[in-house]
């Protein structure tokens, strides 16, 4: 069901992210993701950046319906549905949480809830996300971006891999683009390490019906969208393709 909800307040986060907040009292736990239908445009999803009593999410400025969201003000009204899929598992792991660009945003409502190291990855200090709040809850947090202009010049993989050799990682959780997270992936399991990654696919309906977001056997949005590493080991496609608008298998 459709719920319509009031922006109470906007928080730009960087050059092109900001983070609308909302009066929602729906639970929803670390990790799940809502849809976001804007009237006469479209629906899509959305990950949860805040689960608090007033929810969050943050937005990148990607196309036409992020536009629109991007557009909004307090007072002005979207549609919500959902919470949908799972979350992370909390498990009192040691962890290490990676996030690569608007990835970090899904990350957020964990960080808050559970002690982890950080590592932060963007194409540039201005698109870097969360820094600031994450070094509020996490004792270490250190970033990379790939031009140099703040922290290890480099990938979030290349950051993640760097801490884990030098930590003593039980888990990393992760979310940002796949071919971060399937490299990812493949160096936590070269050292032994499990993982929690969150996967982004095309959803339609977020109910499983459509099979819009089939990822090999799976559907993204209710049996991820967060995998752990023996479910992400028997994914074929992943890091390798993913489905567009009409179904059909693409190269990423």
């Amino acid at each position: 069901m459709i719920e319509a909800v009031v922006i109470n307040r906007v928080e730009a986060e960087s050059k092109d992210c900001l983070t609308l907040h909302f009066e929602w009292d729906r639970p929803v736990s670390p990790g799940q993701f809502v849809m976001v239908w804007i009237p006469g445009l479209d629906e899509v999803p959305m990950s949860i950046s805040s689960i608090g009593p007033e929810k969050a999410m943050t937005v990148r400025r990607a196309g036409e319906a992020t536009e629109a969201l991007h557009a909004l003000s307090p007072g002005d009204r979207m549609g919500v549905r959902g919470p949908y899929g799972n979350g992370f598992e909390l498990n009192g792991m040691r962890t290490l949480a990676v996030g690569g660009g608007v990835g970090m945003a899904p990350l957020m409502p964990l960080l808050r809830t559970m002690y982890a190291d950080v590592a932060i990855g963007a194409r540039s200090a201005d698109e870097l996300l969360f820094e600031e709040e994450a070094r509020r809850y996490c004792d270490k947090v250190e970033t990379s971006t790939d031009d140099g202009s703040r922290g290890m010049r480099g990938n979030a993989v290349q950051l993640a891999e760097r801490m884990m050799d030098e930590g003593d990682y039980e888990q990393v959780v992760a979310c940002g683009p796949e071919v971060m997270l399937y490299h990812l992936f493949r160096a936590c399991e070269a050292r032994g390490v499990h993982c929690q990654m969150s996967l982004e696919r095309y959803m339609k309906c977020a109910v499983g019906l459509c099979g819009s977001c089939m990822l090999g056997k799976e559907r993204v949005c209710i049996d991820g969208p967060v995998f752990d590493s023996a479910r992400l080991r028997a994914l074929s496609e992943f890091g390798r393709s993913k489905r567009d608008a009409a179904g059909r298998s693409v190269g990423l």
